[in-house]
């Protein structure tokens, strides 16, 4: 069941990805025509523009604002997926124990697992959907800010800072930035969950991967993808600060012993 919701997500995230993949490198205005243009690019693209224009043409200062607006915008799916997560965490061990009550392969074995396991999540209201459909929601909205700074031409005529958004970082601090604050909020996240291989892989692949993005996309982009991991870190102190101040008392207490 796990791998046929990961498989949806992952299908979802894709077909999410490249509604818009084709039009990349075409400006974003009123006149741009479809739904992922009309209802999602725009849009963004608009709010950006017009927070900018208030803070007298600062596009950095609009890109920062309106990352901020959208991450408060999608928190409250993001504790609702992270409560969901840390739920599914809990019930592991009893998972652990039916999957080896259940190990024989034949399907009247594995039917029975399916009703035990489904019992279990009734017992503890777990629904293994539930932490799916904030991400289903969240992915469109961020796919989509990425495209409205990508694609709105008037963000590449301003600078920030000591860069300008059009270009990349010429000193490549904004790359190792977000890198870093990457690799932070991947490890906070993992919080419980060190023992799980795929996360361990990813607590190092996703870092180096938006490094190397950072160094070949415009400035604009690795400006939001600092912002948002610096606001993701805050987020999930404040969501997951009892599992973190824990596991950071065992450490203390297992070197003690």
């Amino acid at each position: 069941m796990k791998k046929r919701i990961l498989l949806i997500v992952a299908l979802v995230s894709v077909m999410t990805l490249l509604a818009g993949c084709t039009e990349i490198n075409q400006p974003i205005d009123s006149n741009s025509e479809g739904f992922w243009n009309e209802y999602i690019v725009y849009p963004l693209s608009w709010l950006i523009t017009t927070v900018s224009h208030a803070l007298g043409n600062s596009f950095g200062w609009g890109i920062v604002i309106v990352t901020i607006l959208i991450r408060l915008l999608i928190l409250p799916l993001m504790i609702k997926q992270t409560k969901s997560t840390k739920a599914m965490q809990a019930i592991q061990p009893e998972m652990q124990k039916l999957k080896e009550k259940y190990a024989s392969k034949d399907a009247v074995t594995q039917q029975k697992l399916q009703q035990e396991t489904m019992a279990l999540f009734q017992k503890h209201g777990v629904n293994p959907l539930a932490g799916c459909f904030p991400l289903l929601i969240q992915m469109p909205i961020l796919i989509g800010f990425y495209h409205a700074i990508m694609r709105t031409e008037e963000i590449a005529q301003y600078s920030f800072l000591w860069f300008d958004l059009g270009d990349k970082d010429p000193y490549y601090v904004l790359p190792i930035i977000a890198g870093i604050t990457t690799f932070i909020q991947q490890k906070m996240m993992m919080a419980g969950q060190e023992n799980n291989p795929q996360m361990a892989m990813m607590l190092w692949l996703m870092p180096i991967m938006i490094v190397v993005f950072a160094i070949n996309f415009p400035a604009a982009l690795s400006l939001y993808w600092v912002v948002g991991n610096i606001f993701m870190i805050i987020q999930t102190y404040f969501i997951k600060g009892p599992d973190l101040k824990a596991k950071a008392t065992g450490k203390v207490g297992g070197a003690k012993k």
